[in-house]
């Protein structure tokens, strides 16, 4: 990069690293941070150095958490029998923009994708199916497993969404709980975190028996 310092391309390199970011937006990220004062730049570092030494994985729902048991699994107003499955925790802050939903939540981090090598034994299906059984795998959690009345698929409508949601429909039916597909409302191949609330509190109205 012509013009600039060895230690400004560093730093326009980290943020050319990250998801969504082209080389004109980092080059204007970067001349923010040699802009900004020193006090702010720390305290920026120093929330990143934060947030991945304390955000840890909720023991129940496999979703970011400040704490082993997040704030959603925690909550005693919640329907616990009520799982809706997801495949990241950017999802759950779309569902809770909705105020509609009261159930939990499980994260998947990740959907199953042949073509990349990613299968069911990659992704939290197993924890999903302990929770189902009632069976706790965690001795550091001593209440008694919930009963599931209903799990709520919310993957993707794309085919590596669609793929995760047939499997793990059929996984469920040993169980007999009902397992409802998010219906109308969720355009096919679009990303759940961009649907806005209407659309999304329509497309849990709407949800359906899912059938292979």
């Amino acid at each position: 990069m012509a013009g600039y310092s060895p230690t400004l391309e560093a730093l326009i390199e980290k943020f050319r690293s990250l998801p969504g970011i082209g080389f004109k937006s980092a080059v204007r990220l970067a001349f923010h941070v040699l802009n900004s004062s020193g006090e702010y730049v720390k305290d920026f570092a120093d929330c990143l150095l934060e947030a991945k030494e304390k955000i840890i994985t909720c023991k129940i729902c496999q979703s970011i958490s400040d704490s082993e048991i997040c704030s959603i699994c925690s909550d005693d107003s919640r329907d616990v029998g009520l799982i809706c499955v997801v495949e990241n925790a950017r999802d759950i802050m779309t569902f809770e923009r909705v105020k509609e939903y009261r159930g939990v939540y499980h994260v998947l981090h990740g959907a199953i994708s042949p073509m990349d090598g990613i299968g069911p034994e990659h992704i939290k299906i197993k924890e999903l199916l302990a929770r189902v059984s009632g069976v706790n795998t965690d001795e550091e959690i001593s209440e008694e497993m919930p009963k599931i009345h209903e799990i709520i698929l919310a993957t993707g409508s794309n085919v590596e969404g669609e793929a995760t949601a047939m499997y793990i429909a059929k996984i469920m039916q040993p169980f007999g709980i009902e397992t409802t597909r998010l219906a109308y409302g969720i355009p096919v191949g679009g990303e759940l975190e961009y649907a806005d609330e209407v659309t999304l509190f329509k497309a849990l109205e709407g949800r359906r028996p899912y059938n292979q």
